[in-house]
């Protein structure tokens, strides 16, 4: 599914390289974790995956595709199969819930009937069905990241990103949606969450990548 072969970037301004040497392979179907402390780059190497950021060397490969040697107009494509939760949310405050959750729908051009449909499926995955025509503002931290979750989904991704996810939340909620990664795996959903909260991840066996001022740790 994702492998990184030798993957290094550096950003414009000098300064260490955010990640320098990176290797690792992350099968079809499972589910693992980054973390690190802030700046070590976690952040930089979700972005790599989706494109938004570039390596300076080394091999990115997604389903067979090189990410590093993609052009531009190719990525929104690559894009389509995954995606990516925010540690903020980024929710339109003007627009529905219901809306939020279907715009990647839109954006792909799908037709109405299609669109809310999947939206309010992907709402009902995580538990805010009642919720669709609230506003942002309207729910809790914890809602807007579930919210959050169901627009990275409704598109159906073989990959989903997290960088952060509970950055904002509590120890209750954080769990809560850690369990919906966790249930989104075993449905067959490749998962990659970035975090800094050791203490939840040290409770679920999955594999962890340490990053340390952009190296791997062991």
């Amino acid at each position: 599914m994702i492998t990184f072969t030798d993957v290094s970037k550096a950003y414009k301004g000098g300064g260490k390289p955010a990640l320098q040497g990176i290797s690792f392979h992350l099968p079809k179907g499972e589910m693992a974790y980054i973390t690190g402390h802030s700046g070590a780059g976690k952040t930089t190497l979700l972005k790599l995956i989706m494109g938004i950021e570039r390596a300076n060397g080394g091999q990115v490969i997604f389903n067979g595709h090189d990410i590093t040697r993609l052009a531009e107009h190719e990525l929104p494509f690559l894009r389509r199969h995954i995606g990516m939760v925010h540690q903020n949310y980024s929710l339109l405050t003007d627009r529905s819930i219901l809306d939020n959750v279907a715009l990647p729908l839109i954006i792909m051009g799908l037709n109405r009937t299609t669109v809310e449909r999947e939206a309010r499926m992907a709402l009902a995955r995580v538990g805010l069905e009642n919720k669709a025509n609230f506003r942002p503002l309207h729910l809790s931290g914890g809602e807007q990241q579930r919210v959050d979750i169901a627009r990275a989904i409704v598109h159906r991704p073989q990959l989903l990103l997290a960088d952060e996810p509970t950055g904002n939340l509590d120890d209750k909620l954080s769990f809560e949606i850690f369990r919906l990664f966790e249930e989104f795996n075993q449905t067959g959903t490749t998962v990659l969450v970035a975090t800094h909260d050791t203490n939840i991840i040290a409770q679920r066996p999955k594999p962890c990548l340490v990053l340390e001022e952009g190296h791997l740790k062991g």
